[in-house]
């Protein structure tokens, strides 16, 4: 009995020092969000990608990569879909925005996007991030936004009901 306690406390000294000792290299979380309310075509959509540097040393490199928005689908307004950062200094986060313009209409999935990035100075390879996937949203149609949200509308009510 006396055997197993000692290997237990040993054990659990061994996972105590093996845990303090903390790997020196950078470890990123990314975040991909559509800033907007509603997503309506031909109007601009605002897309912002975070990253996190939850590491104790930088992060160098920096490479953001995202391919959901598709030419025949999205229209590119400003901000950069293939955006690099030289360094994310450790316990620190970096935002980028894009802004897009929907041609169509109807739902659209919006995937992730990817981040390449170099662990430490000496890393002989780039480590593969993914952001968050913001899922599946509807882009709605501009005749229908605009008949729900115009002002002329609202306008036309009020005439009506100050004439009755």
């Amino acid at each position: 009995m006396k055997w197993h306690i000692l290997f237990i406390a040993l054990t659990v000294l061994c996972a105590t020092i093996y845990a303090e000792e903390e790997e020196e290299a950078a470890r990123l979380l990314v975040s991909k969000q559509i800033l907007n309310k509603y997503l309506v075509e031909n109007m601009d959509i605002v897309i912002k990608y975070t990253i996190y540097n939850t590491g104790n040393v930088a992060a160098l490199e920096v490479e953001i990569t995202d391919n959901s928005f598709h030419p025949d689908h999205f229209t590119h307004v400003s901000g950069e879909l293939n955006a690099r950062i030289d360094r994310v200094p450790p316990y620190t986060n970096v935002s980028h925005t894009v802004v897009v313009r929907p041609r169509k209409f109807g739902y659209f999935n919006f995937t992730s996007a990817e981040v390449l990035y170099r662990r430490k100075e000496d890393a002989p390879r780039l480590q593969v991030a993914v952001s968050s996937e913001p899922g599946e949203g509807l882009i709605v149609a501009y005749r229908d936004y605009d008949k729900q949200f115009s002002s002329h509308v609202s306008y036309k009510i009020d005439i009506a009901e100050k004439r009755e």
